[in-house]
């Protein structure tokens, strides 16, 4: 049986650096992108180039997202990778408009993982996603809480009762609530939970508004638990969060 040390030296015998990435070229169905500490892409899949609109890898290699997407949304992508980077949380089964198409009829599923080097240390960010309707047909897939999941991206900032939810979805509270952590592996008030604060950390970071404002307009009617919501998930305060993004 293979141990640690022969993984290692197995992975090191490797005559081409990038040739593990390569094989992400192989997965159509999937985007593949590599960021640096900066956002910076170091390293894309043949997918991910379409969603950039470019031929080749070379072509985004050096660039960010602003170089390819509208500004509102590279902002939340943004915010959303500094956010795993610096947290070391990752971002797991979220559901979001296709990047490529920019119809929020089109929905991909994101997973946002922090990438360390040998010593343990964050020196990145890899992004995979993944279009909701190659899962259609599927008990607990995603496309079938696309409404759901739209109107909690429009109305995050409201009461929203899991009553009210599975109403729309047309399913009972339990069985909403079983299909729904299912698919996203998470209850639909954690994911609530994560919308909110993740709008609160881009708030932020590119707003100067006080925080006690920005946890109300989050959703957020108490700012204890403003606070240790977004700590729990962020790893940091607000207070310190915001300092980070500032270079403080």
């Amino acid at each position: 049986m293979a141990n640690a040390s022969t993984r290692s030296d197995f992975l090191q015998s490797m005559t081409e650096d990038g040739q593990i990435l390569k094989l992400f070229d192989l997965l159509p169905e999937i985007a593949f992108f590599l960021k640096d500490l900066e956002g910076t892409f170091v390293a894309l899949n043949r997918k991910a180039c379409e969603y950039c609109g470019v031929a080749r890898e070379q072509d985004a290699i050096g660039r960010s997202d602003f170089d390819f997407f509208p500004k509102s949304r590279a902002e939340s992508f943004r915010t959303d990778d500094f956010a795993v980077m610096e947290s070391g949380q990752p971002i797991v089964n979220r559901i979001e408009a296709d990047p490529h198409s920019g119809n929020s009829e089109r929905m991909v599923i994101t997973n946002k993982v922090p990438l360390r080097n040998s010593a343990g240390k964050v020196i990145g960010v890899v992004v995979f996603s993944r279009q909701v309707e190659r899962l259609s047909g599927r008990t607990g897939s995603a496309d079938e809480f696309a409404q759901t999941i739209d109107h909690l991206k429009t109305n995050f900032n409201n009461h929203q009762s899991t009553s009210q939810l599975a109403e729309m979805a047309n399913m009972s509270v339990s069985q909403f609530e079983r299909r729904f952590r299912r698919a996203f592996g998470s209850s639909p008030r954690q994911y609530l939970l994560r919308l909110r604060v993740e709008a609160a950390a881009r708030l932020l970071t590119f707003t100067k508004r006080p925080i006690s404002g920005i946890a109300k307009e989050c959703g957020f009617h108490d700012h204890a638990h403003f606070t240790r919501s977004f700590k729990k998930m962020m790893n940091m305060t607000p207070i310190f969060f915001r300092k980070k993004q500032r270079g403080g």
